[in-house]
C-alpha cells in the first residue's frame, strides 16, 4: 500500500519539477527565483523546463537552489 504523502512533503520543490509546478505548489518560489537572476518565470519555455535545466542555463548550482527554495518556504 503506498504511504501518503503529508502536505509539507507534498509542497518541497525538487529540480525534475517544471517552473509551472513550482508557481502552482508555491507562488512565494518566484520571488527567490527572481532574486538569483532567473527573470524567465513568465517565458513560454519556462512551463515546459525543470528546474534543474533552468538553473543550469543560469550557471547556478541546481541542488543548491532547490534547498535554498525549500528552506526558505519552510520557514514562511
Amino acid at each position: 500500500m503506498a504511504k501518503k504523502k503529508s502536505k509539507k512533503e507534498s509542497s518541497k520543490i525538487t529540480k525534475d519539477m517544471s517552473f509551472s509546478e513550482i508557481i502552482e505548489k508555491n507562488p512565494q518560489a518566484v520571488g527567490i527565483l527572481m532574486e538569483r537572476g532567473m527573470h524567465c518565470i513568465g517565458c513560454g519555455m519556462a512551463a515546459m523546463e525543470t528546474l534543474e535545466q533552468g538553473a543550469v542555463m543560469h550557471g547556478i548550482n541546481p541542488d543548491e537552489l532547490v534547498d535554498e527554495i525549500n528552506k526558505k518556504i519552510k520557514n514562511k
